[in-house]
């Protein structure tokens, strides 16, 4: 129940967020703005305020600012979408994924003073500044030992209790490996801290296990705490934005790469019921790592929504670059399709993937 609630009040902070931007450019450029919606029609609840309803809808996958005129009718009229220059209304569409970035900053501003945990590059040699140092649960593997023992993302490692009877702590990701590899092919009890609760788990140390996969079938991280004066942190929260948004933007490209040329996926895309678990798992953490997690998210929504895919704000977009080409706009009745039909191929991939999510569970 906390966790539902904690992913509901993240989701609705993200959604409104995003879709301000798109409400405070539109009213900025004199356009009137006929609805601010959360989720998708059909319509729950909604009140007028001036010219604009403010609604709750069925759908809780996203939300839409619905602007006088963004259908290419009423030209003529001074507060339609369409009367606008293109540069007005690029802006419009361009603004919601802008908040979504500023959002991250903030957040990466406020986790950098509070404390910000990163991952080591070199676990032998970490720099003095660098505390509270942990071992984590990066990915585990499906149907490994780790993922039968009941291990879950972010856990950290404390130790082990070993099979001779004696007990072992870690403090760095080779401290793992060698233990594993020393008790090869036996079963030893984990021991593992999530949130606040202390866990053992038994767990078998493979001796030939899947290529990549290691001999508990876990990717591991050997991460640290480290704080930075508020003036410090106002910058560096705009530079890890910057430097996230990059390694997204990258991320996304070889996943779309190997899908295509593969027809496989390199990694496990999750729904809102994926996320609203990790998000709990964040929770649990620490508020820093929540903050962390939450910017995460907002940095692949405002990624994502910028592709060039119809219904999407990079789709919208690409339109406008068009109509700038040709001079006119694409006739109604195929911008009309072109957006029904990639809207349809939204929804239709949220609910696989919601659907994985729960097979998952």
């Amino acid at each position: 129940m906390i966790t539902a609630v904690i992913f509901i009040i993240v989701l609705a902070i993200l959604i409104l967020v995003h879709e301000l931007g798109h409400f405070i450019m539109a009213k900025r450029a004199g356009m009137r703005v006929d609805e601010f919606g959360f989720g998708f029609p059909p319509r729950i609840w909604g009140i007028k305020r001036g010219e604009t309803i403010y609604s709750i809808n069925a759908i809780p996958f996203g939300g839409f600012v619905k602007i006088y005129g963004e259908d290419g009718e009423e030209k003529d009229s001074p507060k339609s979408f369409s009367s606008k220059p293109i540069w007005q209304r690029f802006k419009v569409v361009a603004a919601g994924v802008v908040m979504n970035f500023l959002l991250a900053a903030v957040l990466l501003m406020f986790s950098n003073f509070l404390g910000l945990r990163i991952g080591v590059v070199d676990d032998e040699n970490i720099p003095k500044e660098i505390e509270n140092i942990q071992v984590q649960i990066i990915q585990v593997a499906k149907d490994s030992p780790a993922d039968m023992a009941g291990l879950r993302l972010l856990d950290e490692i404390k130790g082990f209790k070993l099979p001779d009877g004696t007990v072992k702590t870690v403090s760095i990701t080779k401290d793992v490996q060698v233990t594993a590899l020393a008790y090869s092919g036996e079963t030893a009890t984990i021991l593992i801290k999530r949130g606040n609760q202390n866990l053992e788990k038994d767990i078998q140390f493979r001796k030939d296990p899947p290529q990549g996969q290691g001999a508990m079938g876990v990717a591991l991280a050997t991460t640290g705490e480290v704080s930075y004066p508020w003036y410090e942190s106002v910058w560096r929260g705009v530079y890890n934005a910057v430097i996230a948004t990059f390694n997204i933007i990258i991320g996304f490209y070889l996943l779309f790469k190997t899908l295509l040329l593969r027809g496989t996926l390199m990694a496990d895309v999750s729904g809102p019921i994926g996320i609203a678990t990790l998000t709990g798992q964040a929770a649990r953490i620490s508020i820093s790592y929540l903050l962390q997690f939450v910017a995460l998210i907002s940095l692949n929504l405002a990624v994502l929504n910028f592709i060039p895919f119809p219904a999407l704000d990079g789709g919208r977009a690409v339109l406008l670059g068009v109509e700038k080409l040709r001079g006119r706009p694409l006739a109604k009745r195929v911008e009309g399709l072109i957006n029904s039909v990639g809207f349809s191929l939204l929804i239709a991939l949220m609910i696989y993937v919601t659907i994985k999510d729960i097979a998952n569970l």
